[in-house]
């Protein structure tokens, strides 16, 4: 028995990895009955696209003759969808005290890691930027090898490790006994030199993304005024952001407002994070200096919904608020969720709050596309149907232009040339017309 089972997870495992890489010659065709450029807002009918290995060889080009033809006449085909802030080592029941670094092993939550991203990639979601492990360890870094040897299945991965943080900031574990020891939720650094230290650290972990802390969490969020504590200067984030850079990454910054955000963003980091307490002051400083924003209000609204105080439901009010002042002043804004915060797999909401607080459709879409690869310089690779980009590509029912929760309907996914997901009532096989 015992072997049998084994060699039945050794069958999965190599069927997974099969699935998960092309071959570098093969050829796949898919016959899309609208196919949406998110760049251009254009909709084009009957469009072939030519994949060869995991590239798109070519879109509105005829396949060679014998091509496999994926039809997807029904559906409305658009690039693999981007989520610039998860943490896939996290589950919603995490949220709640204690903490999962109390009762759960870091192998355990490998295992949930590899569930969550099996979830993401069935959601249409193609690639993620992870945004710390949140005390997972090296975790994110192992997974995002593993997709990318196609051990197991997911979306391209961009991941953080630990993220900095200070003393008594947050991630820091509060409300138990100071002298058990308890691993902190992310690198503590008091010092500018101990940021810099910790971001060579990281690098040399594996993190493909610097995170800083420049605010704390909602338990320093003042209950009368709504400031939130600031947890770095402005010097403090250029030096974090100046030694990034020498390793060619870049930095993100959770940062619910307040002079905190302010400094993170006049010392250059790529995004912020949150947001949700943001001032005129700080709204133009991001439009000054090309800051990306990824607000993540589905997160907090989910909050709202399990916290039903005046404090939560101010912050939610706030959080619209910054996030409709922020689109009408032209900032860019990025799609996330913090799923993880959030159920894994269930980040469309975020599309159906940006769109009933003002943002377009279109926008929506572009925020987890062609402006996603910008925040994440993937410009031509990801993001977009375009000759010579990442063959991944998402199928819905509808039309999401017209109806964005189209996007909560994803029948296809493929990623990298390899088919992730099928509706297979719906799709034929066929080699094209010799």
């Amino acid at each position: 028995m015992r072997r049998t089972l084994l060699a039945a997870l050794i069958a999965l495992v190599a069927g997974l990895a099969l699935d998960a890489r092309q071959p570098a010659d093969r050829v796949v065709a898919l016959r899309a009955g609208r196919l949406l450029d998110p760049a251009s807002g254009r909709i084009d009918r009957n469009v072939t696209v030519v994949i060869r290995g995991d590239r798109i060889e070519s879109v509105g080009a005829t396949p060679p003759p014998g091509t496999e033809v994926l039809d997807l006449g029904a559906y409305t085909v658009l690039p693999g969808l981007v989520d610039a802030h998860t943490h896939v080592m996290l589950q919603p029941e995490d949220e709640e005290w204690p903490p999962p670094v109390v009762y759960k092993t870091q192998a355990f939550r490998t295992i949930q890691g590899v569930a969550a991203a099996k979830k993401e990639l069935d959601a249409g979601f193609t690639t993620l930027r992870d945004l710390d492990s949140e005390g997972a360890g090296l975790a994110d870094v192992a997974l995002r090898d593993a997709i990318e040897k196609g051990i197991v299945p997911g979306p391209r991965l961009l991941v953080s490790t630990y993220a900095i943080t200070i003393t008594a900031g947050h991630m820091n574990i509060t409300g138990v006994n100071p002298e058990a020891n308890l691993p902190d939720l992310a690198a503590i650094a008091d010092t500018r030199e101990g940021m810099v230290a910790e971001v060579r650290r990281q690098v040399k972990a594996g993190a493909d993304w610097i995170k800083l802390y420049a605010t704390g969490t909602l338990r320093h969020v003042d209950r009368k005024t709504l400031e939130p504590v600031s947890q770095i200067s402005q010097e403090d984030a250029a030096a974090v952001v100046d030694e990034a850079r020498r390793w060619r990454r870049d930095v993100a910054a959770h940062a619910y407002g307040g002079d905190g955000a302010k400094n993170a963003i006049r010392g250059g980091i790529r995004s912020l994070e949150h947001g949700m307490l943001l001032d005129d002051e700080t709204i133009q400083l991001m439009k000054q200096h090309g800051t990306y924003y990824c607000p993540t209000m589905v997160a907090y609204v989910a909050g709202l919904k399990a916290d039903k105080t005046d404090f939560t439901s101010r912050l939610v009010a706030r959080h619209k608020d910054s996030f409709q002042r922020a689109l009408r002043a032209g900032v860019k804004i990025v799609f996330g969720t913090d799923a993880g915060a959030v159920e894994h797999g269930t980040q469309a909401g975020e599309f159906d709050l940006m769109t009933s607080y003002g943002m377009s459709p279109l926008e929506a879409i572009r925020s987890a596309t062609s402006r996603a690869a910008e925040l994440l310089r993937r410009d031509g690779e990801i993001g977009a149907i375009t000759t010579g980009a990442y063959a991944d590509i998402i199928a819905v029912e509808g039309n999401p232009i017209e109806d964005i929760t189209a996007l909560h309907r994803v029948r296809f996914v493929m990623k990298g040339g390899a088919v992730a997901r099928r509706a297979p009532a719906d799709m034929a096989r066929t080699p094209s017309a010799p």
